[in-house]
């Protein structure tokens, strides 16, 4: 490729290769192949005038070199990263803001005022529809104030106002689009499984592979350890253990043998198993569960915000003004400078200005918020409700206790338990592993034979020359006949209810058991003092655990209420009680079982480590794996709402004054229009500025003691 060097400081270079070097589709594919290069750091593609930009590590002429060898047959399209479709957005709406700009002020300058004039009318139209059918319907609304405000200004001959208020309204519609786009992009997570190829059964009963777009319900299909289930179906052969987090979004994986159910999206942790294809594609049950919560999703959007309320509401204050105005002075003039001073048109821009800022400061702290609204909800809510596992806790397994029951002690117990645990990477195994080597209890040559692991149930070798089981209550006590005294079933009882109970069994007698936990995160209870501070009146916790496990984690992290054995389908009816007394409710989780009841809140916020369609369905996503960030979006929240408050205060005031100077004749219509525009620009611009959002630090927030 043939390529002038136009930028070249430090470790950042910017080639361009001309116009016609690549398409925009082709400039994807260039970015996709220059970002795989290790040497590359970054790449920003554009294919306006064939620009390349890079941040490299390596040494420049490697890059210079990679570059100069890709010739025109090496180019291939590709579709843009979501980087790239917001980069894309970026640019579209800008340069939509240039054009607009440039058009108005330029035709202002360079055409003769008929044409002027009939530009003016032109622009006018959608917006004198739009009033009209207002007028038709009887709704007094700020169409029908935008509307009235370009007929009389036009009519009247006063080009300038007209113009103005046609200008602002069409930058007020740019924004509120670049709004939406931008968010939809931000937050479009694909749920695509990604899978290209598929091993399936044959009738001979060889294994074939064969392309997934090929796969038919009806085939059998062979998934292994490690593996994607690409389908939902019935397992005919095999037994594995299959975490089910992205439909459940719990942590532990779930036995599965022959007539059970898998579902699309799950994997298997351990074992291999042949599944008959049930349902594909959009007959999964993931993609009915999508479709049941886009269907909510569209309930919502129906809400109007609180500015647009707010907008509306003033219009007849604004037409009283006005025709009062006309009956007590007679004057049309006057009459027309109070109808042009729009207290609307300024709230219509200035807030999604607001929103717009606070989105960028929130998705800066990698926070991703899919609209306004939910901003104002996050900020006002006065209750919030966690899912307890992998929300409130880490969701990963630990080691909370370890109990000698027989002639071992409690640390040789543990060791010995690691020492069989090590094989095999399963998530208890390594919590195991980690609790031991944390206490310092290594071992030096392995003390027994070759490790057999049982999928689904346990671990069984030779110790000592004795049989040494460790594994489940089923594989331990039922089908290796482990004999356990009524004094040692005590002690499991009292922990069975707290923990998974993993056993340990040497030659037939249970030597001890290793209690499994999922601890609150660290930053869980500060977290809470935070949000209680910041204003949030009650804290609910809602799980599908055990009452006493429930219990300990909700004393733990000093929880106000808490509800335990909670099915998936029966939370967004907690939510709906709860929103029926009159409360904001807030709903974090990360599971598919959770998609419901994030819907059912009036705002809902998704972990990082979230299902793909928990991601989807929430109004917030946090890109960071902690809770810290609740409390940041709090702030920011509120920070808005107390930006547009104070918009609200200067329109008031600016306009009020500008209404005055016009009614009393201290000004014409005209300088009060380029004064009401002036200053509505102004306080767009104010909001749109990062000083309205200083640098959030969490630990400055007062903690307020349980």
């Amino acid at each position: 490729m043939k390529f002038k060097i136009v930028y070249d400081r430090g470790n950042i270079l910017r080639v361009r290769a001309g116009k016609n070097a690549f398409s925009k589709e082709e400039g994807y594919g260039l970015s996709k192949f220059l970002s795989e290069k290790k040497e590359i750091k970054t790449v920003k593609v554009s294919s306006v005038n064939g620009s390349i930009f890079i941040e490299y590590n390596g040494k420049k002429t490697e890059i210079l070199k990679i570059i100069s060898n890709i010739k025109k047959s090496d180019l291939f399209e590709a579709e843009p990263t979501q980087e790239e479709l917001s980069r894309d957005t970026d640019s579209r709406y800008i340069n939509k803001i240039i054009k607009k700009v440039a058009i108005r002020f330029g035709s202002k300058l360079l055409l003769p005022l008929p044409l002027h004039a009939v530009k003016i009318a032109y622009e006018s139209l959608p917006y004198l529809v739009k009033g009209f059918d207002s007028l038709k319907n009887l709704r007094l609304d700020v169409d029908l104030l935008d509307a009235t405000s370009i007929f009389i200004t036009f009519t009247q001959g006063m080009l300038g106002p007209a113009g103005s208020i046609v200008f602002l309204l069409g930058l007020s519609e740019i924004l509120e689009d670049y709004t939406i786009e931008k968010t939809k992009h931000s937050l479009e997570k694909s749920l695509m499984l990604n899978i290209n190829k598929v091993w399936i059964k044959t009738e001979e009963g060889e294994e074939v592979q064969i392309p997934f777009n090929d796969l038919r319900e009806g085939n059998q299909l062979v998934v292994r350890t490690g593996t994607i289930i690409p389908a939902d179906g019935t397992i005919l052969e095999g037994d594995a253990e299959i975490n089910e987090a992205t439909m459940t979004g719990e942590s532990l994986a779930v036995h599965k043998t022959v007539g059970h159910k898998v579902f699309a999206g799950t994997i298997v942790e351990d074992g291999t198993i042949v599944v008959n294809v049930d349902e594909l594609n959009e007959k999964t049950r993931i993609n009915q569960i999508i479709d049941l919560i886009e269907s909510s999703e569209k309930a919502k959007a129906g809400i109007q915000s609180k500015a647009e309320d707010l907008a509306d509401s003033i219009v007849p204050w604004n037409f009283a003004v006005t025709l009062l105005t006309y009956l007590l002075t007679g004057s049309t003039i006057k009459a027309i400078a109070a109808l042009t001073v729009d207290y609307s048109c300024a709230i219509k821009l200035a807030t999604p200005i607001s929103i717009i800022s606070a989105m960028r400061e929130a998705s800066e702290r990698e926070i991703v918020v899919k609209g306004g609204r939910y901003l104002e909800a996050f900020a006002t809510a006065d209750t919030i409700i966690f899912d307890k596992t992998g929300t409130l806790t880490e969701s990963k397994p630990h080691v909370a206790k370890y109990i000698s029951l027989g002639k071992l002690s409690d640390d040789e117990l543990l060791r010995q338990a690691a020492c069989l645990e090590e094989h095999f990477p399963h998530s208890v195994a390594t919590a195991i592993v980690s609790k031991a080597e944390e206490l310092g209890l290594q071992h030096g040559e392995e003390l027994h034979s070759e490790v057999e692991y049982i999928v689904a149930h346990g671990i069984a070798t030779t110790l000592f020359g004795k049989r040494t089981v460790l594994g489940s209550r089923h594989f331990v006590l039922e089908d290796e006949s482990v004999e356990i005294t009524k004094e040692k079933q005590e002690i499991v009882e009292e922990n069975a209810d707290k923990y998974s109970i993993i056993y340990f069994a040497i030659d037939g007698k249970l030597e001890g058991i290793i209690c499994i936990d999922d601890p609150p995160r660290k930053e869980a209870k500060d977290v809470l003092n935070k949000l209680r501070y910041l204003g949030i009146k009650e804290v609910i916790m809602l799980t599908g655990d055990s009452e006493n496990a429930a219990h300990t984690t909700a004393e733990l992290l000093g929880i106000d209420h808490y509800k335990s054995q909670v099915l998936p389908e029966d939370k967004s009816s907690v939510v709906e009680e709860i929103k029926a007394q009159g409360r904001k409710v807030i709903m974090v989780g990360d599971g598919i079982n959770d998609s419901p009841a994030l819907s059912a809140a009036d705002v809902s916020v998704a972990m990082k480590d979230s299902s793909d369609l928990a991601r989807e369905v929430a109004d917030i996503t946090l890109l960071r794996p902690c809770l810290d960030d609740l409390v940041t979006m709090r702030v920011i929240s509120q920070q808005m709402l107390d930006l547009i408050q104070r918009n609200y205060k200067y329109i008031l005031v600016f306009n009020t004054l500008f209404m005055g100077l016009g009614l009393t004749g201290v000004i014409t219509p005209s300088l009060t229009s380029i004064l009401h525009n002036g200053s509505t620009m102004l306080i767009g611009l104010d909001s749109a500025t990062s000083k309205n959002y200083p640098e959030i630090n969490i630990d400055d927030v007062i903690d307020v003691e349980v």
